[in-house]
């Protein structure tokens, strides 16, 4: 996570596997898109709205968390 640098995701995720990254979210596309071919295939789509949601939430918990700090 970031605070303050222009054109540049405030807030960040990245799921990983073995190292490899599976998932992706940032502040700019608000969205949990896969990384990798078979992601897109081995889960349902109701699964990227989770993990979006998720994200979103995670992103106001950091945000906050800057205010605090």
């Amino acid at each position: 996570a970031t605070s303050g640098m222009p054109d540049f995701p405030e807030f960040v995720t990245v799921g990983l596997v073995n190292g490899e990254p599976i998932s992706y979210y940032d502040s700019i596309i608000r969205s949990e898109t896969p990384r990798q071919d078979w992601m897109k295939e081995a889960v349902d789509p109701d699964y990227w709205n989770r993990n979006t949601q998720t994200s979103i939430g995670d992103e106001q918990t950091f945000k906050a968390n800057i205010d605090v700090a």
